[in-house]
């Protein structure tokens, strides 16, 4: 279940209720889905839509999404360093960033133009979608695993546009637990 920290204001949301209603007063859509469906940790990337192609035929439905994929990272991606490093500055995109979480966490900030910045941890059966123009940033956890279901309106919607505001340097890009604290910037 996804929770919610708000640092400014030393609050932890950690209710499914609360997390949904906090978050859908800046837009962003999170459900919670149980699922007893038994995708394998190797599972190929055809074999995980496969097995949620309900609920994939059903968002395509819902947002007007036309594709969906799957994006499938661990300790051992070659170069994931790099490619972290694409999505952990803030920015913003042209389409909704629509996530179900398969296997693993990650923790999105998001920097509301009228609000605190606040992190959402997601983890497997958590879905979340991010509107377009939303200011945000994306780490993985610790063990850095996830395999998640992307859906997309038009791939090339989805680029990252920088906002070179700096604020996403004082923030720790670690999940929640004792070390979450705001980083001192210093100036």
């Amino acid at each position: 279940m996804a929770l919610v920290k708000i640092p400014e204001r030393q609050q932890t949301i950690d209710n499914k209720e609360e997390v949904s209603s906090f978050l859908a007063t800046y837009g962003i859509t999170y459900e919670r889905w149980e699922s007893n469906r038994d995708v394998a940790a190797d599972a190929s990337a055809e074999a995980v839509l496969q097995a949620y192609g309900d609920k994939v035929e059903e968002l395509k439905a819902r947002g007007g999404y036309t594709t969906a994929d799957v994006i499938d990272v661990t300790a051992a991606t070659p170069n994931l360093d790099t490619m972290l490093a694409k999505f952990s500055c803030e920015h913003w995109h042209d389409e909704d960033e629509v996530r179900f979480i398969v296997e693993g966490r990650g923790l999105f900030h998001v920097h509301p133009p009228d609000g605190p910045v606040f992190a959402i941890e997601v983890q497997a059966g958590d879905l979340i979608s991010v509107p377009r123009g939303t200011h945000h940033w994306f780490d993985l956890c610790a063990d850095r695993r996830l395999r998640a279901i992307r859906l997309f309106q038009d791939p090339s919607g989805w680029t990252p546009h920088y906002t070179s505001s700096g604020v996403d340097a004082s923030f720790q890009p670690v999940c929640f637990g004792p070390a979450f604290v705001p980083r001192e910037v210093s100036r």
